[in-house]
């Protein structure tokens, strides 16, 4: 029809899928009658933070969540803490992180832990699994700064796929990225990268073989040599792959397992234990562990 009017077609535009910036600062000091108390706290969502009452002799806790029920690419996490001079804190977190599929165009999920730890200060960082679904792109960074004096144990995990549902993760990412300082000066860096050849069917033996879960556990201290035998006796009666070492003042133990639950049940282990050693704590970990 020659006076037919030209149709236009409306486009939408279709807005890019929100994304979580979540950011955490929670600082510790001691009171007049020095006892360890909670100074200050900034949540932004999706970051929430609960005040479990422990035991009476036990640093105060503050326990992590996130109301997004787990992450996925382009999602941010920025966590801070700060032990004021002679304090004790024990951060952890409230069950298994999980870290969704992410897009083929979306940036990977960021998670950023910074502590710094006063003179003669304790300071704990006790986080549970994270849990990679195939797909997952991860990159973790944990940066600690000590003044003289102060002590930090922290652990951080990671578990390849849901095993209740039969996944292995094969594709994905996992970046992770230590730096440890005494007084500003670097004492302990450390860096990992698995990608799809890492994480393949066919994973070369020297690498992580037949593991579907690691682990890594740092404990700083001036007594971390005197620390190293009794936690090497202690992983040899352990079912996961463990080794330990000890470079100046920093005691690093690894865990490799293809069973995920044997992995957290050394990690309880040894962590309750290293504490104990360390600064005299009860040999258990928070409750939030044992939930």
């Amino acid at each position: 029809m020659d006076n037919a009017l030209p149709i236009e077609v409306a486009t939408r535009t279709v807005p890019p899928p929100q994304r979580a910036d979540g950011r955490l600062r929670l600082g510790f000091g001691r009171d007049s009658a020095g006892i360890s108390r909670l100074r200050h706290c900034y949540q932004h969502a999706p970051c929430r933070v609960l005040f479990p009452h422990g035991a009476p002799d036990e640093p105060p806790q503050a326990v992590l969540l996130t109301t997004t029920g787990g992450l996925t690419g382009g999602d941010r996490l920025d966590i801070a803490l700060d032990v004021d001079p002679g304090a004790h804190a024990t951060l952890s977190t409230q069950a298994a992180e999980k870290i969704y599929r992410a897009a083929p165009d979306e940036s990977a999920t960021e998670v950023r832990v910074a502590l710094k730890v006063g003179a003669d200060a304790w300071a704990e960082w006790l986080a549970q699994e994270t849990i990679l679904f195939e797909g997952a792109r991860l990159r973790r960074s944990f940066d600690a700064d000590l003044a003289a004096g102060g002590r930090l144990l922290a652990v951080e995990s990671a578990v390849f796929g849901r095993g209740a549902m039969g996944e292995r993760m094969r594709h994905g990412l996992l970046f992770d990225h230590w730096r440890i300082r005494r007084e500003g000066r670097l004492i302990w860096a450390d860096a990992q990268r698995l990608t799809d050849t890492d994480l393949a069917v066919e994973r070369p033996a020297f690498g992580l073989g037949e593991a579907r879960a690691m682990a890594t556990l740092v404990y700083v201290g001036d007594d971390a040599a005197e620390l190293l035998a009794p936690m090497r006796a202690l992983l040899d009666e352990a079912s996961p792959e463990a080794a330990a070492t000890c470079l100046g003042e920093v005691l690093i133990i690894r865990l490799l397992a293809a069973d995920p639950a044997a992995m957290r049940r050394c990690i309880v282990s040894t962590a309750a234990a290293l504490r104990h050693a360390a600064a005299g704590l009860a040999p258990v970990l928070p409750r939030v562990w044992h939930c």
